[in-house]
């Protein structure tokens, strides 16, 4: 069955599960969204993409902890990454959760931990990093490993709404991008468990946790032999635009803004239309 804008925390064309409310809460975990196969293009995606890392690759974590390394807008030159992106049913899922009629990719972002890296992904919200405004979007997060409660993505629940905080690098905890003082500061969510309701999800192979943008969330190390990869897929919808910024968004977009005029759609090659309401899959039209 299609899911209309109602009812988008329904199961999805009969065979996925969404487990929450997207937009009250600003994530949710789908159960079963992928199929085997496509678990394999995934999972091929993110050891071609370790084993010939960009110009735009680093390390999360620190020289005597595990490797935590993160790539990002890959898919264009990783034939199996970009059929993931583009076959896979993650813009659809991401349509009816958002209620767009259209789903762009914004970009592919790799974040692999290695066994015994205690390097924790600290809270933080996307949006602040990013050269685009608008509410309609959704980040995908896949796991190609079983991931345990102790190691998921976690989310402070209704964030998404507001305000923006101000992003810190992860290992130095140094503000950047914006002035020092221009954003709220995060607050100590950990201090007050009764405000602030925290969502994690055990994961298998074929689950994924879709947010918005701009939901706060982290994550835990992993432990003892576990390795922990991920490909994250970030979607634009209907109200998704241009936002250029004065300094350099993570990940980077050189000469864009001499492309699209600052409100306007993302309509340009680096972000393909990836799913229609109207036609359903586009991808390979």
């Amino acid at each position: 069955m299609s899911v209309q804008p109602g009812d988008r925390n329904q199961a999805v064309e009969g065979h996925w599960e969404v487990e929450g409310d997207y937009d009250a809460d600003g994530a949710v975990c789908v159960r079963g969204a992928f199929t085997p196969e496509q678990v394999g293009w995934a999972t091929e995606a993110i050891d071609e993409n370790l084993s010939a890392l960009s110009p735009r690759a680093k390390r999360a974590s620190a020289d005597g902890d595990g490797a935590f390394i993160e790539d990002f807008c890959n898919w264009n030159r990783l034939p199996a990454m970009e059929r993931f992106i583009k076959e896979s049913p993650g813009a659809e899922i991401a349509a009816q959760l958002t209620g767009s009629d259209t789903i762009r990719l914004y970009h592919d972002h790799v974040l692999v931990k290695e066994p015994g890296t205690k390097q924790h992904t600290p809270w933080h919200q996307d949006q602040p990093y990013y050269n685009v405004d608008g509410v309609q979007n959704a980040s995908m997060w896949f796991p190609v490993d079983p991931v345990a409660r102790s190691a998921t993505l976690e989310f402070i629940a209704g964030s998404h709404r507001g305000p923006w905080y101000m992003p810190r690098t992860f290992l130095d905890d140094e503000a950047k991008w914006f002035p020092d003082g221009a954003l709220a500061e995060l607050p100590d969510f950990s201090a007050e468990p009764e405000r602030w309701r925290v969502l994690g999800w055990e994961l298998e192979p074929g689950d994924a946790v879709f947010f918005n943008m701009l939901t706060v969330h982290g994550a835990g190390g992993v432990s003892g032999v576990n390795r922990r990869r991920v490909l994250s897929v970030r979607f634009l919808g209907d109200d998704m635009a241009h936002a250029p910024r004065r300094w350099t968004t993570s990940p980077p977009f050189d000469g864009l803004d001499a492309e699209i005029p600052d409100g306007a759609p993302m309509d340009h090659p680096l972000f393909p239309m990836l799913w229609t309401r109207a036609d359903g899959l586009v991808a390979n039209a």
